[in-house]
């Protein structure tokens, strides 16, 4: 299901991605990448408070399993990679 998020929200589809995620989270609340794909599509929906919610949550149950999920993942086409961590800004994340 994570990888359905993921696929939507590359593909655009930021409300599914939004609602196929948060159905991972409330399987497994301790997964932290389905938050990140929550938190890059409500960013881009502009609904900035529960992105950064979101945000928040992935980076607190595993803060480095979310900078390596982040940081260039290798099966992301650049440009796929780029559009994440635009949503992520939007989320209030900040990659210095």
């Amino acid at each position: 299901m994570n990888l359905m998020a993921c696929g939507l929200y590359l593909s655009r589809k930021y409300e599914a991605a939004v609602e196929v995620a948060k159905g991972v989270v409330r399987s497994n609340p301790d997964y932290p990448l389905a938050y990140r794909w929550v938190a890059a599509a409500l960013g881009q929906l502009g609904r900035t408070p529960e992105a950064k919610q979101a945000l928040e949550k992935a980076v607190s149950i595993a803060p480095a399993s979310f900078e390596m999920y982040v940081r260039r993942v290798r099966w992301h086409r650049p440009e796929d990679h780029a559009h994440m961590l635009e949503g992520l800004r939007k989320a209030g994340w900040r990659d210095e």
